[in-house]
């Protein structure tokens, strides 16, 4: 297929760009095979440059012989296009729906994308399974690296080498992957170099209604306890949802075939009810006629909040087991592929201080979401604005962000990026020009050939220039483990991303600005404070008259 024949009309003059908060620009509208352009003649006049990937939905307006297209993209954006002449506007409304909606992932532009800038770190080879086990292995030597999957037979949506107990052999492990959802057979997903504690994950087990039993299944978690200890099984299901499984061939650990095992069920939402609960967060931020109160009652209606709370506050079970504890723990909804991955990522946030860094946080997305199988072909197909009845599609990816924005919030010191680089993860997820998060898995990745055919999204922000833009001002290396407060005032609304395009960036910067000036007066302040404590404590074991009593 030519995109040339899914272009009726290339170019178009006196088209009008209207766009909150910012002056209209009159211009020159052209389409290309992947960008929607529009460039203006003026001096100083930014031109709008939008991938047809981006695009959620389109409305078309005619008002006599012009027409206006409303273009709602999935990172929020809703931008307004005047368009002189019906035809033409009607040309380029169904030729932007087409090519915006394309099926074949290697007709995206990441394979057309031919970098401008040099490439001194190539972001395929920055987090490879290798080199993250050398680290492992500097501080344990329990487990090893397994290339059971290499041909992505025993698991489709795994990696072809995972982090599995060093005594348990691959025969074993393909029989596991029988017994679990998707062959989602458990894996190493963070060892805590403080206790030797460990987090695994993986899917559900097919109990089924006749509680089938597999004892490989109870070998291999159980090799991961120490003696003595017992383990915890967090279910990302509530208890009724998990026995509903059973009839469709799944189920949960039987505690009479598991006696070291603790299970825990911690209810998250998943798919439909976390997709309706963005459109209805997105609609409200939109809706200005409302007063304040209406506002926040529709606010609270989206229940997006609510779910931050469940995620987060399942994290923190998680880390509160692995850390005060002294136990392991196992992470298990359905598929494996959703809320558990959120769930072990927050709780290495919250555990592992590395991970607060720019490069550790890219490395905790590479392990827990790309390498581990999380959909995001799937998931993020569709954003708030689209007509279409979502499917597969839910904003897991998000919620995840959301989360970890909570969390840099309420510790504004403890983590090395800023608010901007979790907002550029969000927008590179839903529409990019780099390959890193196309496709569902690693073998889908793989027979797509990503390394060799597009660009990293890592080679781009690891460049020195734009690890500057990213970086928190504030950061303080903090080793301790951080525990994040999830009562609802501690909860707020993520402005730079869902009001971001809804009121002036003016202001934004200026809030972010005072919010700096605070954190850094506070800041020194505090080094004053122990400043002076130093002096008095030496002063009072220098002069017995000014010692407390």
């Amino acid at each position: 297929m030519e995109f040339a024949e899914l272009i009726k009309t290339p170019r178009v003059d006196g088209v009008v760009l209207h766009r909150p908060f910012m002056p209209t620009v009159e211009g020159t509208l052209c389409l290309t095979g992947h960008h929607l352009i529009l460039s203006s003649r003026q001096d100083n006049t930014e031109e709008l440059w939008l991938l047809h990937s981006n695009i959620d939905s389109i409305e078309k307006r005619f008002v006599g012989s012009l027409g206006s297209i409303i273009v709602k993209c999935k990172d929020l954006r809703v931008i307004q296009l005047d368009i002189p002449g019906m035809e033409e506007c009607l040309n380029i409304a169904s030729s932007v729906e087409a090519l915006s909606t394309l099926d074949s992932i290697s007709l995206m532009y990441p394979f057309f994308y031919r970098p401008m800038f040099e490439v001194k770190e190539d972001g395929w080879n920055s987090f490879l399974p290798q080199d993250t086990f050398k680290d492992l292995e500097s501080m344990t030597d329990e487990w090893r690296l397994s290339d059971v999957n290499k041909d992505f037979n025993v698991c489709p949506s795994y990696p072809p080498l995972v982090a599995v107990p060093k005594h348990i052999d691959d025969d074993l492990l393909k029989k596991v992957a029988t017994f679990r959802h998707g062959g989602r057979f458990p894996v190493l997903s963070y060892y805590h170099k403080k206790n030797g504690m460990v987090m695994m994950r993986a899917g559900q087990p097919l109990t089924g209604t006749n509680g089938r039993r597999c004892k490989e299944d109870e070998k291999l978690i159980n090799a991961t306890l120490r003696p003595g200890k017992r383990g915890y099984i967090i279910d990302t299901r509530a208890i009724n949802v998990a026995q509903q499984a059973k009839a469709r061939g799944g189920g949960f650990e039987s505690e009479g075939n598991y006696p070291q095992w603790r299970r825990i069920h911690k209810a998250i939402e998943r798919y439909n009810v976390l997709q309706e609960s963005l459109i209805k967060l997105v609609e409200a931020c939109n809706d200005q006629s409302h007063s304040m109160d209406r506002w926040l009652s529709k606010l609270e209606a989206s229940s997006w909040q609510t779910h931050i709370k469940e995620i987060l506050t399942t994290a923190c079970l998680a880390a509160q087991c692995i850390d005060r504890e002294g136990a392991s723990v196992l992470v298990h909804g359905t598929e494996g592929t959703d809320s558990t991955l959120q769930v072990t990522s927050l709780a290495q946030i919250i555990l592992d201080p590395g991970c607060r860094t720019i490069k550790g946080f890219q490395g905790l997305v590479e392990r827990e979401w790309l390498q581990a199988g999380h959909p995001f072909q799937q998931r993020c197909a569709q954003s708030a604005y689209s007509n279409n009845k979502p499917r597969q599609e839910a904003p897991v990816f998000l919620l995840f962000l959301d989360c970890v924005m909570q969390i840099l919030r309420q510790f504004p010191c403890s983590f090395e990026f800023n608010e901007a680089f979790l907002v550029l993860l969000f927008e590179h997820t839903y529409a990019s020009q780099f390959g890193t998060f196309l496709g569902s898995s690693a073998a889908e990745r793989t027979s797509l050939c990503l390394r060799e055919k597009t660009v990293s999204l890592w080679s781009w922000v690891n460049r020195p220039q734009e690890l500057e833009r990213l970086t928190n001002p504030l950061y303080e290396a903090n080793s301790l483990v951080i525990w994040p407060s999830v009562a609802p005032q501690s909860l707020l609304l993520w402005e730079g991303v869902f009001l971001r395009w809804n009121r002036s960036s003016k202001c934004l910067d200026e809030a972010y600005d005072e919010m700096v000036h605070i954190i850094e007066y506070n800041k020194e302040l505090q080094t004053k404070v122990n400043s002076l404590r130093r002096q008095l404590a030496q002063l009072e074991t220098e002069d017995p008259l000014l010692q407390t009593p």
